[in-house]
């Protein structure tokens, strides 16, 4: 055993508990009736005339039924007689490639197959025109060319900024479909100027390009859909704060105060585009946005299979493991961080040998003599707080807390032969 390993190979790890927290779960019963009934209703459909064809954008989050809600608004656009396909619109992501995408649609079900339509994969763009300031404005050539364009996103609080416009149909427009060239240049300035910059390209893209209509998705604290809305081009960009601050409030958090130590087992971009959603952990890569208080010390323990390597947002963890450190790939990692100019964000913390060396290296450096009342929280990911584990001293905040339920007793973390959990 290595030094760096006797240093934390001795520190006890608390006992945890299983505890489930409340949340409102009202959700769609039927996504893709909800879907339809959406556009129907908004009238969006009447904009789309027989022969066009239509692009449809495809992003590279994680989000709910995206596959049966892209299918769904592609069966409805060639019911009315259109020729729709489907872009990949994730700015950077999938390693700035055209096969890149392809691959990270593929892993959230979006296929060919199963959309019933083509996708057309490339990083070619095309300007499109000029933001009042005379900068270019470009966008997926593909969709350029098209006779028309539905942007579709999930609209969420953004990782690294606030704003009026965070994650969700501007995003898409001004970076997602913008490829990696236009998402570079709006991420030049920074993300200070982040928010303007979304809705300055947003805007622009509204008024030069053909936008049918948005399709916005909202989801509840248990990554169910409960709500999505069609908006025709020129109520996306008037709808969107009020469908963000919605949006905010179905957000789930950790419920229990002053948590020393947060273990996350697993992290990716198709969970938040911070790997880790600051707006649950606390870590934020920026200073341009907020959220609930820093733990202590933050440990990751792996990445997800979906994330393809990606481990964008990996500098916001204090301890890490070789199994994640072997699993990261700087060809997919880094494209992301350049053309956000977000290099912090893929800095490399502590790498420690396996899973209960993290934990305990986290432990260890956490502020605080008192180690066996040490105040940790072991999340799946940030996706999924339903279910939590908390260490034994966070009891009795969780016994006076109607929005948790004690699911449990007390039990030691159980590691393998290599010290990682089962």
């Amino acid at each position: 055993m290595g030094v760096v390993n006797r240093l934390v190979g001795g520190m006890p790890i608390p006992r945890m508990v299983r505890v489930r927290q409340k949340f409102d779960d009202a959700h769609l019963a039927d996504v893709g009736a909800a879907v339809r009934r959406t556009l129907c209703e908004s009238g969006v459909l009447r904009g789309v005339k027989p022969g066009m064809r239509v692009a449809v954008t495809a992003g590279s989050r994680g989000i709910a039924n995206i596959a049966l809600i892209l299918r769904t608004i592609v069966e409805a656009l060639r019911e009315a007689g259109a020729a729709p396909f489907v872009v990949p619109a994730m700015g950077s992501h999938g390693g700035a490639t055209a096969e890149g995408q392809l691959d990270v649609l593929r892993s959230l079900g979006v296929t060919e197959a199963f959309l019933g339509c083509p996708i057309e994969s490339s990083m070619e763009v095309r300007e499109i025109g000029r933001t009042p300031d005379g900068r270019p404005v470009q966008i997926d050539a593909r969709a350029a060319a098209a006779d028309g364009i539905v942007a579709v996103n999930r609209v969420k609080p953004h990782t690294s900024f606030t704003g009026p416009y965070e994650s969700g149909l501007m995003k898409m427009l001004a970076i997602g479909l913008a490829k990696q060239a236009g998402a570079e240049v709006c991420h030049q300035e920074g993300y200070a100027k982040m928010a303007g910059n979304i809705e300055k390209y947003g805007r622009a893209i509204l008024r030069d390009a053909r936008v049918l209509f948005g399709v916005a998705i909202l989801e509840n604290a248990y990554d169910q859909t409960c709500e999505v809305t069609a908006l025709p081009p020129g109520e996306i960009a008037g709808r969107e704060p009020e469908l963000l601050l919605r949006a905010k409030a179905l957000m789930p958090g950790i419920l229990l105060p002053d948590v020393d130590v947060l273990v996350v087992d697993r992290m990716g971009k198709n969970i938040s585009g911070l790997g880790m959603d600051p707006h649950i952990t606390g870590c934020f890569a920026t200073s341009y946005a907020s959220g609930p208080p820093r733990p202590g010390k933050l440990a990751v323990l792996d990445l997800t299979d979906e994330t393809h390597g990606n481990a964008n947002g990996i500098g916001v963890a204090d301890v890490t493991t070789r199994r994640l450190f072997e699993r990261f790939d700087p060809e997919v990692t880094y494209p992301n961080a350049i053309t956000a100019t977000l290099t912090q964000a893929v800095r490399m913390p502590l790498v420690m040998d396996s899973h209960k060396l993290a934990i305990q290296a986290a432990i260890k450096t956490a502020p605080g003599f008192d180690k066996a009342r040490i105040r940790m929280v072991r999340l799946r990911d940030t996706l999924h707080l339903s279910e939590i584990f908390i260490s034994e001293a966070m009891l009795p905040d969780a016994a006076e807390n109607p929005r948790v339920e004690v699911l449990g007793e007390p039990e030691e973390l159980s590691f393998d032969g290599e010290g990682n959990l089962f």
